[in-house]
C-alpha cells in the first residue's frame, strides 16, 4: 500500500510536467524557429522587459504631455516623445506578436536584439539632440518640424501594428524562405495600399522620430540607411513570394506599390 502512493505520486508529476510542456501555457518558445538566445528566453525576461519599458514609456509620455520641465534644459517634449515612441514600439511588437501570431512569439518579438547598429544610430541620435540643444538650443525650435514628425511616427507605428494584426501568423519578423501550408496572400486592408505595410511604417515611424528631435545629421543617415536595408530585404523577400505564389503575387505586385521612396 505504501510502496504505491510514491509511484502514483511522481507518476502524477510526469503527467502535469508533460502537460505543462505540450500546452505551453507560460513559454516564449516559437514553433518554427530558434531565438537567438542573446537575451534569455524566459517568462521572467519578457516580463522584465515589459517592465522597463513600460517606465520608459511612462516616463517619456509624461515629459511629453507636460511639456517638458522648464528648469532642466534637456527635459524637453520633444526626448518625452523619442522614449515614448521608441519603448512602445519595441513592446508593441511583442504585443501584437503574443496576440495575433503566438507561434512566432519569443523574447525576440521584442526586436531589442536587432544587432549593434540599430543601438548605436540610436544612441547617436539622442547624442546629436543632446548635444545640440545644449550648445545652441534654437535649432530645436522649430516646433512645426517636430509636430510632423509626431504626426509620422503615430502614422508608421498604425501602420505598421495594423499590418501584422492583419497579417497574423503569415506575418514574421524573418524573412520566411519556405512556403507552409498555412501561408496565404494577403491583399486586402492596409496590404491592398502597400505592398509591405510593415516595412513602410518602420521606415516612417523612425523617420518621425528623428524629425521629433530635428536631428538634421541623424535624419538623412536614417533614410539611407533604412533604405538600403528595405531595398534589399524586399528583393529577397519577393523573391521568395514569387517562389510562394506565382502569378497571383506578380498581379498584386503590379497593382501595389511599397510607397517608400524609389523603392518599386
Amino acid at each position: 500500500m505504501s510502496s504505491d502512493v510514491p509511484q502514483n505520486f511522481e507518476d502524477r508529476l510526469r503527467q502535469r510536467d508533460s502537460t505543462t510542456r505540450n500546452t505551453n501555457t507560460l513559454e516564449t518558445i516559437p514553433a518554427n524557429h530558434q531565438p537567438h538566445e542573446n537575451i534569455p528566453n524566459t517568462p521572467l525576461a519578457a516580463s522584465t522587459i515589459s517592465f522597463l519599458l513600460g517606465s520608459i514609456f511612462s516616463l517619456g509620455l509624461t515629459l511629453f504631455l507636460t511639456g517638458g520641465i522648464s528648469d532642466r534644459w534637456w527635459a524637453t517634449y520633444q526626448l518625452g516623445f523619442f522614449l515614448a515612441a521608441w519603448s512602445g514600439f519595441h513592446w508593441g511588437e511583442f504585443a501584437v506578436t503574443a496576440g495575433w501570431n503566438r507561434d512566432k512569439c519569443s523574447v525576440d518579438s521584442f526586436l531589442l536584439d536587432n544587432g549593434a547598429m540599430y543601438h548605436i544610430a540610436n544612441g547617436t541620435a539622442l547624442v546629436e539632440y543632446l548635444i545640440t540643444l545644449y550648445l545652441k538650443p534654437s535649432l530645436k525650435a522649430y516646433h512645426y518640424i517636430s509636430t510632423i514628425g509626431i504626426i509620422m511616427a503615430v502614422i508608421g507605428q498604425t501602420l505598421r501594428a495594423s499590418a501584422m494584426i492583419q497579417a497574423s501568423t503569415n506575418f514574421s519578423h524573418i524573412v520566411a524562405l519556405r512556403k507552409l501550408p498555412s501561408h496565404r496572400l494577403v491583399t486586402d486592408g492596409v496590404y491592398s495600399v502597400f505592398r509591405h505595410p510593415s516595412y513602410a511604417g518602420f521606415f516612417y515611424w523612425a523617420l518621425g522620430t528623428q524629425l521629433v528631435l530635428q536631428n538634421p545629421v541623424s535624419s538623412i543617415g536614417f533614410v539611407l540607411v533604412l533604405w538600403r536595408f528595405f531595398s534589399h530585404r524586399i528583393k529577397v523577400e519577393e523573391r521568395a513570394l514569387v517562389n510562394f505564389f506565382g502569378e497571383e503575387y506578380e498581379n498584386y505586385r503590379r497593382r501595389v506599390s511599397t510607397n517608400i521612396p524609389f523603392i518599386r
